[in-house]
């Protein structure tokens, strides 16, 4: 099974970001039936580390690893720690990139808020999941919420765009409450992804 750890978004914010994205040139790409692989609104989330295949026999491996994780990523207070998150830590959807060049790559937004905790959360994970020998992406932590893959269906300047229009963004604050792990399956599949476990933050 192909697996990764997320943060799911809320309503509110994933309707803010959709009349964003309604406004942009890939958004209006796909409302007139280009097929630029504009993400599903209900697959959208916020990746925080990406596993891969795993073995059956190892998901007990991997949910005592983010038990561990999702307990201990925020350090106790007046400690010193490199993250001083006072109650819930929040997020808002903002800003964006490009994931390689404007010709064929990966549309995002960015995050805003206690992003720093964000971080605190992926390098928790990343830590527990070492440790019991399971590899993950091994790439640099980039917060990010997949909204399209154009590829060459839109063009260069259009991509452009829509990335320099996204810079602008700033969606609604919202709490990180949960950690989830998700099963990514097959193309074909009646649900893109399904939520295997989740833990409180």
């Amino acid at each position: 099974m192909r697996l990764f750890v997320a943060i799911q978004p809320p309503s509110e914010a994933l309707d803010d970001l959709a009349g964003m994205v309604d406004g942009l040139r890939v958004g209006a790409a796909g409302a007139s039936g280009v097929n630029v692989r504009l993400t599903a609104p209900e697959d959208l989330h916020l990746t925080v580390v990406f596993i891969g295949e795993v073995r059956d026999d190892q998901l007990s491996g991997v949910r005592r690893a983010l038990d561990r994780a999702a307990g201990s990523w925020r350090p106790p207070p007046g400690t010193g720690g490199s993250v001083e998150v006072v109650g819930v830590p929040r997020l808002r959807l903002g800003g964006g990139g490009l994931f390689g060049p404007a010709a064929d790559g990966v549309l995002w937004v960015g995050l805003r808020g206690d992003v720093d905790a964000l971080h605190a959360v992926s390098l928790a994970a990343r830590r527990e999941l070492t440790g019991c020998a399971m590899a993950h992406d091994p790439r640099p932590y980039v917060p990010h919420v997949t909204l399209a893959r154009p590829g060459r269906r839109l063009s260069p300047e259009d991509v452009e765009a829509d990335r320099g229009a996204l810079d602008g963004y700033l969606g609604p604050s919202w709490p990180v409450t949960e950690l989830v792990l998700v099963r990514s399956n097959p193309p074909g599949h009646r649900r893109r992804y399904d939520h295997l476990a989740a833990w409180p933050l």
